[in-house]
């Protein structure tokens, strides 16, 4: 089997970044991680992506790892697993993480009410909204519309709101808790990324932080994500991170980097982050290890809230479902700015986790990532001890 040479420090690297409460040694020493470019690259063609990258990872080790195409179609300039691509929607289990540190150090409650963590707002909000409860907000049982912009705005008006970031978030807040909802609260699951931004001002407002810093600090300097940022990857006028692509009637058109170019602040907790697949597994890898009750950055309890939907099948990032593959429970989650796409697959009962990311947006790009966890869940289970 081939292996990646360049990467071999990083099974141990992942380890050792991944907790302070460390689990029992391995028995055997690290293999390099195994390459995936020969599963990624036909993928990759017949979908006529720019970029395809991906990885295995367990609660231990990077077990697989890949990287295929260009940083811009239609160019020379190839991708490497270092390179940061978009998470979209993925930030949102991040985002829900940090919360979780500010509940174990008693800054929030999960039952926190929007009236109590926001008090300057309560008077002026929906009254619907007083009672609504951090952990409501945080698996979409808020009652808020899937629209992600106050009404008669447009995303080019929250881009060009003026302030900092946090400035910007709170004056977001106020528009949209000045609405009514789309239902009763606490009554039904409605997707919204409303719910994440609004959760992101409560962790700014609990910490006297912008979430940036709060993630930053909390959550990458922790685990040692060194890739990570937000908004669109790369520099303006260099071709230093894969830019992102949009397919309008089959022609590739590639996106430079900018403040136009991503998701506005308003909306960042619940979408904006970029990395490397190497560190989003190192993300995924903490919650591996904190559902076999080693925790890290977190209690294992913990842990085991994030991944269990306190109403319906999503939690707090996850959508939670059964899967054989996985021996049962198995966790997932999609991400996209319409211009990138990132998927993960956890199954804490098998004891590993596959992710996938492209630097292209819509339904074909959807369709690629799709296939490829299939494909990568397929190659761990036909590996050495890839299922418990």
């Amino acid at each position: 089997m081939k292996r990646l040479a360049a990467v071999a420090i990083l099974a141990v690297a992942l380890q050792s970044n991944s907790s302070t409460n460390a689990a029992p040694p391995a028995q055997n020493k690290p293999q390099a991680p195994a390459d995936l470019n020969s599963i990624l690259e036909p993928i990759r063609q017949k979908n006529d992506l720019p970029a395809l990258v991906g990885a295995i990872v367990t609660s231990k080790f990077l077990t697989a790892v890949g990287a295929v195409g260009v940083r811009k179609y239609g160019t020379n300039s190839p991708v490497t697993i270092y390179d940061q691509f978009h998470l979209g929607s993925d930030t949102k289990a991040m985002t829900a993480t940090i919360i979780a540190m500010m509940v174990e150090t008693r800054r929030l409650d999960w039952k926190t009410t929007l009236a109590a963590a926001l008090p300057e707002l309560a008077s002026k909000m929906n009254p619907a909204y007083r009672q609504v409860t951090l952990e409501q907000l945080l698996s979409h049982r808020a009652g808020f519309t899937a629209e992600s912009w106050p009404q008669g705005s447009t995303i080019d008006d929250m881009r060009h709101l003026t302030g900092s970031p946090r400035e910007q978030r709170w004056a977001y807040a106020q528009m949209i808790l000045k609405e009514p909802p789309e239902v009763a609260p606490g009554t039904k699951y409605l997707y919204s990324n409303r719910s994440y931004a609004i959760a992101g001002v409560i962790a700014e407002k609990a910490a006297d932080k912008p979430w940036e810093d709060l993630m930053r600090e909390w959550l990458f300097d922790s685990l040692g994500m060194t890739s990570c940022g937000f908004g669109a990857m790369g520099t303006p006028g260099n071709l230093d991170e894969p830019l992102q692509h949009v397919l309008t009637l089959g022609v590739h058109r590639s996106v430079e980097p900018g403040p136009l170019a991503d998701n506005p602040a308003v909306i960042a907790p619940a979408g904006t982050v970029h990395c490397s697949v190497i560190d989003w597994a190192r993300f995924v890898q903490a919650h591996l290890r904190g559902d076999e009750g080693h925790g890290g950055i977190l209690e294992p309890g913990t842990f085991k809230k994030l991944h269990t939907p306190p109403y319906g099948d999503y939690a707090f990032g996850w959508l939670v479902v059964d899967r054989t593959w996985a021996g049962g429970k198995a966790l997932t989650h999609a991400g996209s700015n319409t211009q990138n796409y990132a998927l993960v697959w956890m199954a804490p009962l098998k004891d590993f986790a596959v992710l996938v990311m492209t630097n292209q947006g819509g339904d074909k790009a959807a369709k690629a990532c799709d296939d490829t966890a299939t494909a990568l869940i397929q190659f761990q289970q036909r590996e050495p001890g890839g299922g418990r």
